[in-house]
């Protein structure tokens, strides 16, 4: 090893939300750019809009129980959460959950310059089938159409 050189190491920015298991099949980890000179709080601004848009009702076969906003310091620390249920109708939460929706979770972490890093998991079982890579997508379509890079 050389000598130390007092220059600052170069070490990623810290994150509050973590990273998916390796192999996981039922988490999706993103990282959402807004376009160039878009401050924070407009990146803000274009993130809850793309979140109160989502259907209550859900969207592609998903999160038919709808969802709730559990946590919104975006303005602040930058980071909100959200839970989404599924309808409790199909045949894995009749057979696998009592008949009762699954629940995720959305995390949601905006830096000062406005990049959104983004996870979304099931709290039980292996796999989701797609499910929050569909919730994942469906928000970074509506956040791409306004120019952002997903």
């Amino acid at each position: 090893p050389g000598p130390l050189s007092g220059a600052p190491a170069a070490v990623p920015p810290a994150t509050a939300i973590d990273d998916c298991p390796k192999g996981s099949k039922n988490c999706v980890r993103a990282t959402w750019t807004p376009p160039s000179g878009t401050s924070k709080s407009d990146a803000v601004a274009a993130l809850r809009d793309a979140i109160n848009a989502y259907p209550q009702a859900g969207q592609d076969n998903v999160d038919g129980g709808g969802w709730v906003v559990t946590g919104d310091d975006l303005d602040g620390s930058g980071v909100a959460s959200v839970e989404y249920k599924s309808s409790g109708k199909g045949n894995f939460a009749k057979f696998f959950n009592g008949g009762k929706p699954f629940t995720d979770d959305l995390k949601l972490e905006v830096s000062a310059n406005g990049v959104v890093e983004v996870r979304s998991s099931s709290r039980v079982g292996e796999s989701d089938f797609g499910v929050n890579a569909k919730r994942v997508g469906y928000l970074a379509n509506s956040l791409a159409a306004k120019g952002w890079g997903v």
